[in-house]
């Protein structure tokens, strides 16, 4: 940054002086230098009109030859000696962004799809499934007051637990007893169907919701029995 220059003790009174020389600062100074030069005058100046007068002149006279230089478009002095200082300054640091934590998703193991292998069942779970449902065909075949729906749900029940029990796979003990009721009661429904208004083999005493219900509780005791 230049600095300011004392002006000669008669700069201020000699109108021949140019404005610069007046105001005591080169032509390569900067703005803020050429601001800072005139409130120097002024108050070295005081209370005297005339000198005051010929400050703010000078004053007027460095902002009208910057203004010409900008309209002419060249480049002043002092906008060159602005430029250098920028290009030797250092550039101001770049603000540091906060390094946000790495989130480690969870990885969702996909089951396996296998097809179940048949196995008899063996121990407590063959004769839960035996004891339960010949228990089950007991009253379906035997007590033609028994509601079959609850005779069907029961089956369904013991069907999963037993799966559950021998496979450890809740949703898929749920899913074969389900499937297995449903093919079950079509199976039986077109049974009904065929035999129609004829009656049933050997001369059963059986109503048509009974035999609708056979092959549902046949289907779930085999699943008990031999999906492993």
């Amino acid at each position: 940054m230049n600095d300011l220059r004392e002006p000669p003790s008669d700069s201020g009174s000699d109108p021949s002086a140019g404005p610069y020389e007046r105001l005591g600062v080169s032509p390569d100074a900067s703005f803020d230098e050429v601001q800072a030069a005139r409130q120097a005058r002024l108050d070295e100046a005081g209370e005297d009109p005339i000198a005051r007068s010929r400050v703010e002149a000078a004053y007027d006279a460095v902002l009208m030859d910057r203004l010409k230089e900008r309209q002419q478009g060249r480049v002043s002095t002092a906008a060159r000696s602005a430029s250098a200082r920028e290009q030797l300054a250092p550039p101001p640091p770049r603000p540091s962004l906060p390094v946000l934590p790495k989130v480690a998703l969870p990885r969702v193991a996909t089951p396996a799809l296998a097809a179940p292998t048949l196995a008899m069942a063996e121990g407590n779970d063959r004769w839960l499934a035996l004891g339960g449902y010949g228990a089950l065909l007991g009253l379906l075949l035997l007590v033609p007051t028994a509601p079959a729906e609850l005779l069907l749900a029961l089956g369904t029940a013991l069907c999963v637990v037993v799966l559950q029990r021998r496979r450890r796979r809740f949703l898929a003990a749920v899913g074969w007893g389900f499937g297995l009721l449903s093919i079950g009661l079509v199976l039986g429904g077109l049974l009904v169907g065929a035999l129609g208004s004829a009656s049933l083999p050997l001369g059963l005493p059986l109503n048509l919701a009974q035999v609708q219900s056979l092959p549902a509780l046949l289907l779930l005791l085999l699943a008990a029995l031999l999906v492993a």
